[in-house]
């Protein structure tokens, strides 16, 4: 008898490392420094909570069903933003808004593919990505990215088979912390629409990127609706983790297949949500843009702060958004050096192989640090004591 999709596809990865911090006897004198997850444990800022009690109280439509594809005031806010951010023409009904980016990327792989098919994921991936995949019966082709930790479009192109539907890229990218440049992009969108392929282009932490211009063009290319769905999370910015706010940009017919699915898991997404991203949009810029320099500068605090590590033979392989990926000197592989971390030094950080195939040699030496939720005293605390401690 087959057994269901869930039953063949890895339990979740952060679920797996509270496991173990469960089932650690903590060293007394040392608190636990936790970067396994790359979400804000702050609840939204004071005005934005104010706000969201005065819906609860005051806007009857907060509690009732609404559009499938989302609020149409806040589709058009997309719209608008996105249009004068990367210079390109986005009308309100190429946007929809979903129940977080996972469910983004899960209706998007639901209009793309059959049992079977194919996309192509650079490694070390985002699980939930490749869980996703799992889980309907799709094929996950892993695209090595090699030291840079940024993907080939040439190499991409050589995997490419009569299966292949999509390539999945996330930018700035989770796990790795790498922002891919504009003319990697360029080149899989061109390669994409020269297949007849899907270009995925996950954009969750675009409001942490570190330039200050468009991290591409897309949407300025002709067609672009033909090949480009690109996923964005309301969570990072506006700290809505809780109220699962994502959305999508992509053409009206693909628009039309992302309806089916929707309607069908959650008919609507949370109406409270919705309306608490609509306001944070309009009223949190300056807000956001703090919060944009703060991330920032705890990056740098990583990579200015690296020499002790580099010292005891750790590399850094990647750092910016939410992340910094690591690679360790140790003989042990990344699964069990990350476990012991937990009872002997009292940090909780996930290790490379759950963001690469099975077996994977790279992923077995490198381990990924999500150090948004540290402020620089805390990230000087942790590179202080992973550096004292030895396999």
């Amino acid at each position: 008898m087959a057994m269901p999709r869930t039953a063949t596809t890895f339990a979740p990865p952060v679920m797996e490392a509270r496991r173990w911090l469960a089932e650690a006897d903590l060293p007394a004198d040392m608190p636990l420094i936790n970067v396994s997850q790359a979400a804000p444990v702050d609840p939204p800022p004071q005005a934005l909570r104010a706000e969201i009690a005065r819906l609860a109280l005051e806007e009857p439509q907060a509690h009732l069903y609404g559009p499938v594809l989302g609020l149409p005031d806040l589709r058009q806010e997309v719209a608008n933003q996105w249009s004068a951010a990367y210079g390109g023409s986005i009308d309100a009904p190429q946007v929809a808004i979903t129940s977080g980016c996972n469910e983004a990327f899960c209706a998007t792989i639901a209009t793309l593919l059959a049992e079977g098919d194919e996309v192509i994921l650079p490694t070390p991936w985002y699980f939930n990505h490749k869980m996703a995949l799992d889980m309907i019966g799709a094929t996950s082709v892993a695209l090595p990215t090699g030291p840079s930790l940024v993907p080939d479009a040439e190499d991409a192109a050589q995997l490419i088979t009569e299966r292949t539907r999509a390539i999945a890229l996330v930018s700035p990218n989770n796990p790795a912390g790498v922002e891919y440049p504009p003319e990697v992009l360029s080149a899989f969108f061109e390669l994409c629409q020269a297949r007849g392929i899907a270009l995925i282009l996950d954009e969750t932490y675009r409001d942490f990127h570190s330039s200050t211009q468009a991290p591409h063009d897309l949407f300025t290319r002709p067609g672009w609706e033909e090949t480009l769905i690109q996923l964005y999370s309301f969570s990072k910015a506006y700290r809505l983790t809780g109220h699962r706010v994502g959305a999508m940009v992509a053409g009206r017919e693909r628009l039309a297949e992302v309806e089916k699915y929707l309607d069908t898991v959650t008919i609507c997404p949370a109406q409270l949500g919705q309306f608490a991203a609509l306001w944070g949009m309009r009223n949190l810029q300056q807000w956001l843009a703090g919060e944009r320099a703060e991330i920032l500068a705890r990056g740098e605090a990583i990579r200015s702060g690296f020499g002790p590590l580099a010292d005891k033979g750790w590399t850094l392989l990647g750092a910016g958004a939410y992340f910094a990926y690591l690679r360790h000197p140790f003989d042990q592989p990344s699964d069990v050096i990350a476990q012991r971390l937990v009872s002997e030094a009292g940090i909780l950080m996930l290790p490379g192989t759950m963001f690469t195939p099975e077996g994977d040699a790279a992923g077995q030496a490198q381990m990924r640090v999500a150090f948004a939720n540290l402020d620089a005293d805390g990230i000087a605390g942790f590179i202080d004591r992973l550096a004292n401690w030895t396999a």
